[in-house]
């Protein structure tokens, strides 16, 4: 009799976190374009410094929230905490179409902000149960290619709803409405552990391997918690390299439109189209950086073949905005940033796979508080970067001003780099309450160590 062959599962995890990622994005970006429509000036009248802050607040509470949202995950359990967070920003996006106030709407960003910070770090804990170590980047490059999807659509879905529908306040009812229904889907399909799942049989759990048992951090760890992040150099030198690479990114969502526009005179919708090619070229470089990571940790181990992958992915984005530095041409800009995108995207999943090879039981903590730094990282190029211009004896030398500091930025990135250990799990001081010793992974018998990465023939996460 043959024996049953694994279930599908991993795959259902993998599609709705996709589509998660999907909402996530459009939702944080569909306010841009709503701000602008007429049908939204013609409703409530913002002053210029007022639409700044109404977008710009979204960043800042983003960032600061994103350690503790994680641990609470870690805390109470990651499908039940992230099916909450797409609940709690899907009802502040639709209850942003119910107000007309500009505190209101800054209320409602704020808690949009909030929700949205616990995402990628929640997600990211529980893919670390659920794909094998040798796919773990493949499958988080998959997830964060979702949210670039998001973000890529999100001005056209946007402008097309509010054209079609005459207004503003239904294209934000009717993102709500997705995001209730793709969170009813994740609760449907994922489970906390693979375990749980009822459709998960014996087949998939040994081929996705066994995670530790791992006890919930208690409120009494936060301290130790937070003491063991401020003291692992690997993750503060990954906390440096997130920084150093947002800072080179946030400038083709921040400032390359306008730069489009004004220095090199495209049109909206020129300048629109040429941004969403940069940014296409990202959904390319995350899909090859999965592949890379996972066949770096397989060459290298896990020690080295993480740090080279996001290393390279520096290296060749820094080059791109090299490459700025000598032409003029707006398409040959368009050409340099698309590489820029296409780099930084490629680390993206050798970072995620980092944190979860040290997170352990606070993994999605730990991505917090990577995510965090590059929040700020994000926030810091978008404040530098009129007093780089300003510097320059005209806007086009001030411009090279803002490309040099990007490119040093991403081959710093490259550096910091260097000093990441996946092979080293975090620790805390005192053993967690399922008696383990730290914070760190406790590798199973089916779940690879450093020394047998190298020897796998294939990655797991979709058999032959």
């Amino acid at each position: 009799m043959t024996a049953a062959g694994p279930s599908n599962v991993r795959r259902r995890f993998v599609a709705v976190s996709m589509a998660m990622a999907f909402i996530l994005y459009l939702d944080r970006v569909c306010l841009a374009q709503i701000v602008g429509s007429a049908s939204f000036n013609s409703d409530i009248s913002l002053s210029p410094h007022q639409v700044g802050r109404l977008l710009g607040i979204f960043f800042i509470v983003y960032g600061l929230f994103q350690v503790p949202a994680g641990w609470i995950s870690d805390r109470f359990g990651g499908r039940q905490m992230l099916t909450a967070y797409i609940v709690l920003w899907s009802l502040a996006t639709a209850c942003t179409g119910l107000v007309s106030s500009f505190p209101a709407l800054l209320g409602m960003r704020l808690l949009c902000g909030a929700a949205e910070a616990g995402a990628y770090p929640t997600s990211g804990a529980l893919l670390r149960r659920w794909i094998p170590l040798a796919a773990r980047a493949r499958a988080s490059s998959l997830v964060a290619v979702g949210g670039r999807i998001g973000g890529t659509a999100a001005p056209f879905i946007t402008a097309s709803l509010v054209v079609r529908l005459g207004q503003w306040r239904p294209a934000l009812w009717l993102d709500g409405a997705a995001g209730l229904a793709i969170a009813a889907a994740y609760w449907a399909v994922v489970r906390n552990r693979p375990s749980e799942h009822p459709a998960c049989n014996q087949a998939e759990q040994a081929l996705i391997g066994s995670p530790p048992a791992e006890g919930r951090p208690s409120v009494r760890e936060l301290g130790g918690m937070l003491g063991s992040f401020c003291l692992s150099r690997s993750l503060w030198c990954c906390a440096a390299v997130m920084f150093l690479i947002n800072f080179g990114w946030a400038f083709l969502i921040t400032w390359l439109p306008t730069y489009l526009k004004v220095q090199k005179h495209a049109g909206d919708l020129s300048s629109g189209r040429m941004v969403t090619l940069v940014l296409a070229c990202g959904m390319l470089g995350q899909l090859a950086g999965g592949w890379i990571a996972d066949r770096a940790a397989r060459r290298f181990g896990l020690k080295r073949g993480r740090a080279y992958a996001v290393a390279v992915a520096g290296l060749l984005a820094g080059t791109g905005y090299v490459g700025c530095l000598f032409v003029s041409a707006p398409w040959a800009i368009v050409g340099c940033c698309g590489v820029v995108s296409f780099g930084v995207d490629m680390g993206n999943p050798a970072h995620w796979s980092f944190v979860q090879d040290v997170g352990g039981r606070v993994t999605a903590a730990a991505f917090g508080w990577i995510n965090m730094w590059g929040n700020f990282g994000a926030a810091a190029v978008a404040q530098l970067v009129p007093t780089l211009v300003a510097a320059g004896l005209t806007q086009e030398a001030g411009q090279s001003h803002v490309f040099m500091a990007c490119a040093v930025a991403l081959f710093l990135s490259s550096v910091a780099a260097l000093g990441m250990d996946a092979s080293r799990p975090l620790a805390a001081g005192a053993a967690g309450p399922s008696g383990d010793q730290g914070f760190g992974p406790v590798l199973s018998r089916a779940e690879p160590s450093t020394l047998t990465m190298a020897r796998i023939s294939r990655p797991a996460l979709i058999p032959r």
